[in-house]
């Protein structure tokens, strides 16, 4: 649900997903999600706030939560297709409580305040697609680097972030790419990005996101979904080919796991396989947010 060849491919992924039916997932209760993502053994203690961010496009609203003492490496979270919701404040939470000050972004800012779907919405629902496919279509690689200038400025001016050590960023589906315009937009300041499940990283256009990667000085992670790479087996190989003609660290690994499996709140979660990816990305940020 990320880029426009991918739309119809993302609901048969959900509708086909048997982890857990329509009707249970509409009423899941956050406190389900949270045992789903389980804070760290040392979780530091958190702040959390719902914070405004002037943009030359508007005020965006977001969720801006990190350790409640000492300053920290920052990291940029771009949701999926569904924006910014409680599932995304829950991963964005336990982010922080592993030592990071943590942004999680409304990248629909332009059209509404988040959240922009109700609790328990679902994609398969075509209500629901109706109103999210145009709200991604509404941004594009101009949106992308404008945001990410503004976002990573306002982080590198807080008290809770220390502006001497790079910026992580993280995007979940159509958060891939922008994932890489703000690591080709900020390269002094973004030092390390992951996507998961992303879609449109390579693609035949003049902006395609894998084509700004010279442009970057970031390692990066991507945690690719199996039935997307089944989809579209090069991807993985541009991608590969590209970081090393830049000579930029890229770890690039297949999950066998459906498109969304990282997302808390979609039916095809995979608890197994989103903790290996989340222990990765603490494995990148740890080694790269120096």
């Amino acid at each position: 649900m990320c880029d426009e060849h991918t739309v119809e491919d993302d609901v048969t992924f959900l509708e086909k997903s048997g982890d857990l039916s329509r009707r249970s997932f509409g009423v899941m209760s956050m406190a389900a999600l949270g045992a789903c993502a389980t804070s760290p053994a040392d979780a530091a203690a958190v702040a959390e706030q719902d914070v405004k961010i002037t943009t030359p496009d508007g005020v965006c609203d977001a969720y801006f939560v990190h350790p409640a003492k000492g300053k920290h490496a920052a990291v940029i979270i771009w949701p999926d297709i569904m924006g910014l919701r409680p599932s995304f404040r829950v991963m964005g939470k336990r982010l922080a409580e592993s030592g990071y000050s943590v942004l999680v972004v409304n990248p629909f800012y332009r059209n509404e305040v988040s959240p922009v779907v109700p609790e328990g919405a679902s994609f398969t629902d075509p209500a629901i697609r109706g109103k999210v496919v145009p709200l991604m279509q509404s941004l594009n690689a101009t949106t992308h680097k404008t945001d990410a200038v503004t976002f990573v400025a306002w982080l590198d001016s807080q008290k809770a972030v220390d502006a001497n050590r790079k910026i992580g960023t993280t995007g979940y589906c159509m958060g891939g790419p922008i994932v890489m315009r703000t690591a080709a937009a900020v390269p002094g300041r973004i030092g390390a990005g992951a996507s998961f499940h992303g879609g449109g990283l390579v693609t035949k256009n003049p902006d395609s996101p894998h084509l700004s990667v010279p442009q970057m000085k970031a390692s990066f992670l991507f945690c690719v979904a199996e039935n997307d790479d089944k989809a579209d087996p090069n991807v993985k190989t541009v991608l590969r080919e590209t970081f090393n003609s830049a000579k930029l660290p890229a770890e690039i690994e297949v999950y066998p796991a459906q498109h969304g499996w990282c997302s808390l709140d979609f039916p095809v979660y995979d608890q197994f396989q989103a903790e290996r990816a989340w222990a990765r990305l603490l494995v990148l940020f740890d080694t790269a947010l120096a």
